[in-house]
């Protein structure tokens, strides 16, 4: 189980979203909506130490029984979400922090290509790639 998200700053809606496997799409769905509320409360208790921080990890938002729940923001305030099977021991946090950079630094390459408009949803054959290498790491 892996699933990884991009959420849009000022709307909260996904600007990409990829889970494997595809059939509870929907469950994963509503778990990343319910953890922009955790991510957005972690944001807030943080306040200006955020802005102040270069480490924009957010770690764990919440366990559940059968899968953990990460988060990660920009500092544009975009939102990274990555669930993971609660039976897979083998991640530490190193790793889920080095794959939220890899995913920041794929989606900065995003941004700065000149035909992709801020809040449109990512079609990238090099970000579809970088995530699938990811899940094919952790799966």
């Amino acid at each position: 189980l892996f699933l990884v998200s991009v959420i849009c700053p000022s709307q909260n809606y996904p600007l990409y979203i990829r889970s494997v496997p595809t059939e509870n799409e929907l469950k994963f769905h509503y778990t990343v909506h319910t953890s922009l509320d955790v991510v957005d409360e972690k944001i807030s208790a943080m306040g200006k130490a955020l802005v102040d921080q270069r480490e924009l990890y957010l770690g764990l938002l919440y366990p559940t029984e059968d899968y953990k729940v990460y988060g990660y923001v920009t500092n544009s305030k975009v939102k990274f979400v990555m669930v993971v099977d609660s039976s897979n021991t083998a991640l530490r946090d190193n790793e889920i922090r080095s794959m939220f950079r890899k995913l920041h630094n794929s989606y900065t390459d995003i941004m700065c290509n000149p035909f992709y408009n801020p809040g449109d949803r990512i079609h990238s054959r090099a970000f579809d790639n970088m995530v699938n290498s990811m899940m094919m790491q952790v799966c």
